[in-house]
């Protein structure tokens, strides 16, 4: 699901990601889309413009060819993050954003479907507009960060036949850099296939996979 209808926030990351050296991770930089926003702090995600499109698609490519065209496993992550360069194309950012998420996603093995919000029917509130997506993509779980834990009312999706599950992602090996990093660090240090195992170990250690069963 792409929550696409709500209000860009410069903060967040909607419109980049850290970068951490191939045998540093600790050495970290920030990957930006320089973002231009037409209707001031009121607009919203799909509304966003990339600035100098062209210029930023030379600077992303350059970064990620710096930070990991070392790796053994580069050129598949080259070949899967060629879409992604494309889409600078359009100009929007929420564009580059959805199709370097599908990207790594298809880079796990993730064959999946992204709807985006904005086409979906769904009431006003935070929790019930979550409860109303959920329930119309099928969704019978939703795991929920500790962040989202502190304001979510389980009570619609509760009326919905919809379980909520906690979850704290670990903060030893690979995961201890997972709020702070770039996934494309795993996916180059370790390779695709090897994220995909320790993913799967993390998520029947959690419940997850039975829960999506």
């Amino acid at each position: 699901m792409v929550l696409d209808d709500v209000q860009f926030a410069r903060r967040d990351c909607q419109h980049r990601a850290r970068l951490g050296a191939l045998d540093e991770p600790g050495r970290r930089q920030w990957l930006t889309i320089p973002t231009h926003l037409p209707h001031g702090r009121s607009t919203l995600i799909r509304d966003t413009l990339i600035e100098e499109p062209d210029r930023a698609c030379r600077r992303t490519a350059g970064m990620l060819r710096q930070y990991y065209g070392a790796s053994p496993y580069w050129p598949a992550l080259a070949q899967s993050l060629a879409p992604v360069l494309d889409a600078f194309g359009t100009g929007r950012t929420a564009t580059v954003a959805e199709i370097s998420t599908r990207a790594l996603l298809s880079l796990l093995g993730w064959q999946g479907k992204m709807l985006a919000s904005s086409v979906l029917p769904s009431r006003p509130g935070r929790s019930q507009r979550l409860a109303d997506l959920c329930a119309i993509t099928g969704a019978r779980a939703y795991v929920c960060g500790t962040g989202g834990m502190t304001y979510l009312d389980p009570v619609p999706l509760a009326a919905e036949g919809i379980a909520v599950l906690p979850f704290q992602p670990p903060m030893t090996n690979i995961w201890s850099s997972g709020r702070s990093l770039s996934s494309l660090w795993a996916l180059a240090a370790l390779g695709p296939q090897e994220v995909v195992a320790r993913m799967q170990r993390l998520a029947w250690d959690h419940g997850l996979m039975a829960a999506a069963a």
